[in-house]
């Protein structure tokens, strides 16, 4: 939602929200000079984080951010855009204090059983660096590469809490079919994911050129945008075969009926981007399945892999 109302930058600060832990509900509320006093704090951030870049071998992006200086110009107050960024990050909040609870009940397993301790600290790691990530995110003023960066470990939180989550079922139940079937969709899915991401980061830079010709975006796409849009025949296909696959050996089940459902959902949301002009409601629409497609496969591989495990000792 932030992504597609373009509301990044709706609280130009981090963690605060032009200063104050909530905030402003009118423009009246902030300083006369509240842009300059942020693009300040902006490029001191900014400073440091080069610098970050340059000690770990980074030059080329850190050059880049160098030399951007569209980073230090900042966008007017606007009470909506600021509303929908500080609620992602309440809700990011809660997220941390969650996860900071799973690792604190994790701990009484460390002896008994490592793993779970181990994936806890690793969501919580994960939840940490995704909340500091976040404020460069912000600092550098949306950089393509910084809010993919940011995307991939919210992915991540959501396979590590997947794996949580399967680990501490009580009766989990097991797939009979190929696990390299499996594998197989779960890493063509990771590859259109990424795909994906190459996509909106060229979009993000044609809807900042050119934020009032939306019905041309798509015209604009170059080959990012044919290699994704070929692809998802490639998802559809694998996933609706799995899904057959589950169907015919398990049984009716939430994940295997969910699979085809959100496979076919993924595809059409992406359409309708394609021939819809990009409509800001489909844009987390499909990142939302996307994510939940990833889930199923990653706990359909888990369960199936823990089968293959049980029918090896038995």
């Amino acid at each position: 939602m932030v992504r597609s109302s373009g509301s990044g930058m709706g609280c130009p600060d981090w963690p605060r929200c032009f200063g104050a832990w909530v905030p402003p509900s009118t423009v009246e509320e902030l300083p006369s000079n509240y842009k300059e006093v942020n693009a300040a704090i902006r490029v001191k951030k900014n400073e440091k984080f080069v610098r970050m870049l340059k000690m770990v071998g980074m030059n080329e992006v850190a050059l880049q951010l160098e030399s951007d200086k569209s980073i230090s110009v900042e966008e007017d107050f606007s009470l909506l855009k600021s509303r929908i960024e500080y609620a992602n990050r309440i809700v990011g909040v809660i997220i941390g204090v969650m996860i900071s609870l799973v690792l604190f009940r994790s701990v009484r397993f460390v002896k008994t059983k490592g793993k779970l301790f181990v994936a806890a600290l690793a969501a919580w790691l994960s939840v940490v660096f995704t909340g500091w990530f976040g404020s460069i995110v912000v600092s550098t003023k949306l950089t393509p590469w910084t809010v993919s960066v940011h995307l991939g470990f919210a992915f991540l939180i959501v396979g590590l809490l997947v794996y949580l989550f399967h680990e501490t079922s009580e009766n989990p139940g097991y797939f009979q079919v190929s696990v390299w079937l499996v594998r197989l969709c779960l890493v063509l899915s990771i590859i259109q994911m990424v795909f994906g991401v190459q996509v909106r980061e060229v979009l993000d830079q044609i809807a900042f050129a050119f934020d009032s010709r939306r019905g041309e975006w798509i015209s604009m796409l170059g080959l990012e945008f044919i290699v994704h849009r070929s692809f998802s025949w490639v998802i559809l296909l694998s996933n609706g075969w799995l899904s057959y696959q589950l169907i015919k050996n398990s049984g009716y089940s939430i994940l295997s009926t969910g699979l085809v459902i959100l496979t076919v959902g993924s595809v059409v949301t992406g359409v309708g981007m394609a021939y819809g002009s990009v409509p800001a409601y489909l844009q987390p629409l499909h990142l939302l399945i996307s994510s939940l497609i990833f889930g199923a496969l990653l706990l359909i591989w888990l369960r199936v892999g823990n089968r293959k495990l049980e029918l090896k000792h038995a």
